[in-house]
């Protein structure tokens, strides 16, 4: 097995932010993902994002749960904590570091198999809860470490490499983060870094719930039916001594459209995406439109991106609490303990 490291020396005149990082600084292992992968296009513009705020890379906790996607936040942020949690399971991991220490930038990194499915449940109470976190969906309709099968966010209608049409409805995670309480909510593409990277920035710095959905194509699974040069039909016409996969690697996808605008995104599979980018005069605070319009959209084939939602004076989960200023895993034996009398107290207001 061969390990690809990268090596630690870099040019001396890199750009360096405020605090004297250079992008480097933000970067973590290389990616064994496909190559063109739109999930590392996402990792880039994290690491524009962390870059461009000046973060600390010791101030960002990363936790992931199971799936491509979460295995990326190795390849970001490779100074920072970091936490690969079980399936689906990322949220509740996050929601109880978060009560621990309030001080860390928290940024969720899940998948559309992670969080649409068997996560489903801990991702609806994790926004509704306004847990101050970036939680980030890779969204490509599939299962990729299990071969393609449909997820939950596959449109009905879609055929898989295979062939096969998903008779089922397909689950908007936006639309549920809207309907459920998100305070911020945005959907962008992979490959248009110029939208994703300020969207991030923005979720960083916003106090509360930020839910970023991001459409990611997935480039391993384009050997459909009907392809004499797919994995299925070589080995349907040849009696192979072993079982070999050669990954062809594909161009990342870039976009670049103005506000207000349509684009029409083909795929290698030479399907196409239909996006539409918000433009100015869209009103951003007003949740029950929001959620009109993405229907609307959706009606037409067109996926919105840009930042759909975010509410005005948002709190997060401390202040529905009322948790203390100090992170709770800095409190002293004396703030835990403060006696038997506090104690009574206590006591008799449960009365």
């Amino acid at each position: 097995m061969t390990y690809v490291v990268k090596p630690k020396f870099h040019h001396p005149e890199l750009p360096k932010n405020k605090l004297g990082y250079t992008h480097r600084d933000y970067e973590g292992a290389v990616s064994t993902l496909c190559a063109g992968c739109g999930h590392d296009s996402i990792t880039a513009s994290i690491i524009e994002a962390c870059f461009e705020l000046s973060i600390e890379p010791h101030r960002v906790a990363k936790i992931s749960g199971i799936g491509c996607s979460s295995k990326t936040p190795t390849y970001f942020l490779g100074n920072s904590h970091g936490f690969n949690s079980v399936h689906g399971r990322m949220p509740s991991v996050l929601t109880g570091a978060n009560l621990a220490n309030r001080d860390l930038i928290y940024l969720g990194v899940s998948g559309d198999g992670d969080s649409a499915s068997i996560g489903f449940g801990q991702f609806a109470h994790c926004l509704r809860r306004g847990v101050n976190m970036v939680y980030i969906v890779e969204n490509n309709g599939v299962y990729g470490l299990t071969k393609g099968q449909f997820s939950a966010t596959a449109d009905r209608g879609s055929k898989s490499k295979r062939g096969v049409v998903n008779s089922d409805s397909a689950i908007d995670m936006v639309g549920i983060a809207l309907q459920i309480g998100a305070s911020f909510v945005a959907r962008s593409f992979s490959g248009d870094k110029k939208q994703l990277t300020p969207l991030i920035k923005a979720a960083i710095e916003h106090q509360g719930a930020a839910f970023i959905d991001v459409i990611s194509p997935c480039v391993a699974f384009n050997n459909h039916a009907g392809s004499t040069k797919s994995f299925d039909y070589v080995r349907e016409h040849n009696e192979a001594v072993n079982f070999l996969d050669f990954m062809t690697g594909r161009p990342p996808i870039h976009v670049d459209y103005a506000p207000g605008t349509v684009e029409r995104v083909e795929q290698h599979d030479g399907t196409v995406l239909t996006l539409r980018k918000l433009d100015a005069e869209y009103d951003v605070h007003d949740r029950l439109a929001a959620m009109s319009f993405l229907h609307h959209h959706a009606d037409l084939g067109q996926i919105v991106t840009g930042l759909l939602y975010v509410e005005r004076d948002a709190e997060d989960l401390h202040g529905h609490l009322n948790t203390v200023e100090a992170p709770l895993n800095a409190l002293s034996e004396k703030d835990l303990c403060p006696g038997a009398a506090v104690l009574d107290k206590i006591n008799a207001s449960l009365r």
